[in-house]
């Protein structure tokens, strides 16, 4: 498993470049799960949705192309923390 966070502004778009991997996003009500396999298709994720990948596939390579620079301080890490933001919107 990957990711398990969240950003405040950051927005990503998620392919897989080789073999597959499931994408599982938050939008801190519900869940999704979305299967990448094909290198033609992407997930586009907004800011503020949690996102975690897992059940990875031998040799698979996933490419994350985002919006921002690397911002430590752009990071939610804790998924209380995600809950508590999202209910505030």
């Amino acid at each position: 498993m990957r990711g398990s966070h969240a950003f405040r502004q950051q927005q990503e778009f998620i392919i897989a470049l080789s073999g597959s991997f499931d994408v599982v996003i938050h939008n801190g009500k519900e869940e999704q799960r979305f299967s990448l396999n094909r290198s033609y298709y992407g997930l586009y994720i907004p800011k503020m949705f949690w996102r975690r990948l897992e059940n990875f596939s031998t040799n698979s390579l996933a490419l994350i192309v985002s919006d921002k620079p690397y911002n430590e301080d752009d990071y939610i890490r804790s998924f209380e923390e995600f809950k508590t933001l999202t209910d505030e919107e």
